[in-house]
């Protein structure tokens, strides 16, 4: 006889989810040290939220006391080619992997909901479900429900699908049977901690996002401190180099779902053509896209390091056109880029 965990995963999958599992909410009881000891230290920076409800985001009955299962769900984001191929190119901008197609929030929770209206007809219960919008801990979560393990990165890997996978939530009143969580694989191994162009890894498992080029180019909205702009190369919009070096990414896939494919114009897109940019024009190009929450003034900031980086004396007009913007972060990434390329 099918159990109805067994079904929950057989329509997850049909629903187009790539991997399932299940967990129970005090599964997690290591994530409250570490995440107290990530914010003691201010390695959280500027991403004050993290210091509010930091006991839901810890223990999951603590969002919800009705909840007695967690159900994680996964979905494959893998791109077609490495995307640290781009970094050989400085005229180009390389945007990280997961912001180059549809915004996944919002893909994510249609399914999620679909889902647990299937569930709640099958099985009535109480159901709530997240999608990187509430105090969750997804990746903890996921390890414990063994869709895989959080790597040396911090990231979860997968011996499926490497290190590109999106997470899903739901907490549900039902009493599920619960997945074998994953053993660790990582081994000896450091390629993620190495290959960190800024050092954020303060040692295997522990990263100070202050120094991270994800948080810089998206989370931070003032100028990207000095020391950290070289470090940058083309990166205009998060990183995904420690992603990229997991050798578990041997075993992952193109994503199955084409909206989280790249967009044409976000495969290697041009510094020349986004440093010009407009607000009108960027909210039009980057419609559903990931890139839009961090507005038009922090993108061009982005993309005039990158210019600065580049080394390419022809965009000194566009560079000059900025020095006078209204915005101050895009007029001192302006000096700076000019300075760099006008030593």
């Amino acid at each position: 006889m099918v159990s109805f965990t067994d079904s929950i995963r057989q329509q997850a999958l049909a629903l187009g989810f790539d991997t399932v599992g299940f967990t129970t909410p005090d599964a997690i009881k290591g994530a409250a040290a570490h995440l107290k000891e990530f914010i003691e230290n201010e390695h959280h920076g500027t991403m004050t939220w993290m210091e509010k409800r930091t006991d839901e985001r810890s223990h999951p009955n603590a969002l919800w006391p009705e909840a007695k299962s967690v159900i994680m769900l996964g979905v494959n984001y893998g791109p077609e080619e490495d995307p640290r191929s781009l970094l050989t190119m400085p005229n180009k901008a390389n945007v990280s992997v997961y912001a180059r197609g549809k915004d996944y929030h919002d893909i994510i929770k249609k399914r999620l909901k679909v889902l647990a209206r299937w569930m709640v007809s099958e099985v009535p219960s109480e159901l709530k479900v997240f999608v990187d919008t509430a105090p969750v801990m997804e990746k903890p979560l996921a390890g414990a429900a063994g869709l895989g393990w959080q790597g040396k990165h911090t990231n979860l890997v997968s011996p499926e699908f490497g290190s590109w996978l999106f997470l899903g939530a739901i907490y549900t009143t039902l009493e599920l049977e619960t997945s074998e969580p994953h053993e660790n694989q990582c081994g000896s191994c450091t390629a993620c901690l190495d290959v960190c162009p800024t050092d954020a890894f303060t040692g295997p498992y522990k990263m100070d996002a202050r120094r991270c080029i994800s948080y810089l180019t998206i989370e931070l909205k003032e100028e990207i401190p000095l020391e950290f702009r070289r470090a940058l190369g083309n990166r205009i919009y998060g990183c995904d180099d420690c992603l990229s070096a997991c050798p578990w990414n041997k075993f992952a896939q193109l994503s199955a779902e084409a909206r989280f494919h790249a967009k044409e114009h976000l495969k290697s897109p041009n510094l020349a053509e986004l440093v010009i940019l407009d607000d009108a024009n960027f909210r039009t190009l980057f419609s559903g896209s990931p890139v839009k929450r961090i507005g038009r003034n922090r993108f061009i900031r982005n993309v005039l390091y990158a210019i600065g980086n580049s080394g390419e004396k022809s965009h000194l007009p566009a560079v000059d056109a900025l020095l006078s913007d209204e915005s101050e972060v895009v007029r001192s990434a302006a000096n700076w880029a000019k300075g760099e390329l006008t030593p």
